[in-house]
Formats: C-alpha cells, sequence, structure tokens
C-alpha cells in the first residue's frame, strides 16, 4: 500500500524575481506565477488526490486553487499554517545584495551554520523543522495508501524531503525546487522512496 505525496512549489512572485528574502510576508503571485500555477494544474489534472494541503499565504493558496479547479473529483482544499515558509524576520523583503551590504556578517553565518544560526528575530531551522515535520506526518496518517498535494514554499518543501528521507535538515537547501515545480514521495512498508525532484517539464521554457 503505497502513499504518494505530490509538492508543489507556489508559482512566481515579484520577489521571487528579484530575488527578496519573502518570508512569511503575504506576497501574491506575478504574472508569470499565476500562467505557472495554471501549467502546474494541467500537469497534475489526471490526479486524484484524497486533499490538497497548502499553506494559508496567497502564492500558495491560489496555487493550490488553481489545481483544484482542474481535479474533477475537486478534492478538498485543506489549509495547514505549519507549512508556510519560515520567518526571515529583519531580512524580509531585502534583496540578497543588499544584506551583503547592510548585513554582511551575520548573513555569512546564517549562511554557514543555518542549523545554528537564525534570521535577526527570525525563526530557527529547528523551529521550521518542528512545525513541518508534525505537518507531514499528519498528511501521512491521514493519506495511507492514497495520493495527496502538498503546496508550499521552497524552504518549507525542501525541509520536508529532507525529513521524510531521513537527511541532516542542515542541508535542505540542496534539494532545490523550482516555482511551480512537482516532486513526488512515495511511502510504503519499506519507507520512503524520492520518485521525482524539481520537475518543471510542464513548464514553458522561459517561465
Amino acid at each position: 500500500m503505497t502513499t504518494r505525496l505530490l509538492l508543489v512549489r507556489h508559482g512566481q512572485t515579484a520577489y521571487n524575481a528579484e530575488v527578496r528574502f519573502m518570508g512569511q510576508l503575504d506576497i501574491p503571485l506575478d504574472e508569470i506565477g499565476r500562467v505557472q500555477a495554471q501549467a502546474v494544474a494541467r500537469r497534475l489534472s489526471h490526479e486524484r488526490p484524497l486533499s490538497i494541503y497548502c499553506s494559508g499565504l496567497s502564492r500558495a493558496y491560489d496555487t493550490a486553487a488553481a489545481i483544484q479547479s482542474v481535479i474533477p473529483s475537486h478534492p478538498e482544499l485543506r489549509v495547514d499554517g505549519r507549512l508556510t515558509e519560515g520567518h526571515f524576520g529583519l531580512w524580509q523583503g531585502k534583496t540578497y545584495d543588499s544584506l551583503r551590504k547592510e548585513d554582511a556578517d551575520r548573513l555569512a553565518k546564517w549562511e554557514a551554520d543555518r542549523l545554528a544560526v537564525a534570521p535577526p528575530e527570525g525563526e530557527s531551522l529547528p523551529e521550521i523543522a518542528v512545525r513541518v515535520r508534525a505537518a507531514y506526518a499528519d498528511i501521512c496518517a491521514d493519506n495511507q495508501g492514497k495520493a495527496a498535494i502538498v503546496v508550499a514554499h521552497g524552504g518549507s518543501l525542501q525541509v520536508l524531503i529532507a525529513l521524510a528521507l531521513d537527511l541532516p535538515i542542515e542541508h535542505y537547501w540542496k534539494l532545490w525546487v523550482s516555482n511551480a515545480s512537482v516532486s513526488e514521495l512515495r511511502i510504503d512498508e519499506w519507507g520512503v522512496i524520492l520518485h521525482l525532484l524539481n520537475d518543471v517539464s510542464h513548464l514553458t521554457p522561459g517561465l
């Protein structure tokens, strides 16, 4: 009995395009992001998930709603705040380039040891992992032997994948997921397999 979790990162926002720390700011999909949401929806339209889970931020919710709208079974859309992106504190809204100039020392320490160092007034990686792990466990328990779609954020999805595969969470950033990408975990009595990672074949080149 295999459980399939289809993991989708939300479509692009203006902050993604500008390489800004978005964190928990509620930045909506931009024009490209809305096109990407429709593309990933078409990609998943043949799926019959029991539920679609998403964070409460509009970029994830709107991507999830686009997917829900094209699936004939119209699965329940369930908002789970534990899937929200990490909170980047005082860095939210700032670009990498600006932080390299304004807060270079703290940024370098965070990049060197994300397990021990958190963004100023932000959420630590272990704190993110606690809530994401709990969400993952509940989603698996509620969808045993079935499929579910999870629409969330780069950070929270990468942490989820690392936790599912029993990898050190500080290496989450190596499991890159692009905007509107699809990844898949398959879970059975033998364990967890990463069946697909960062598939963007459904996106038109340039999106």
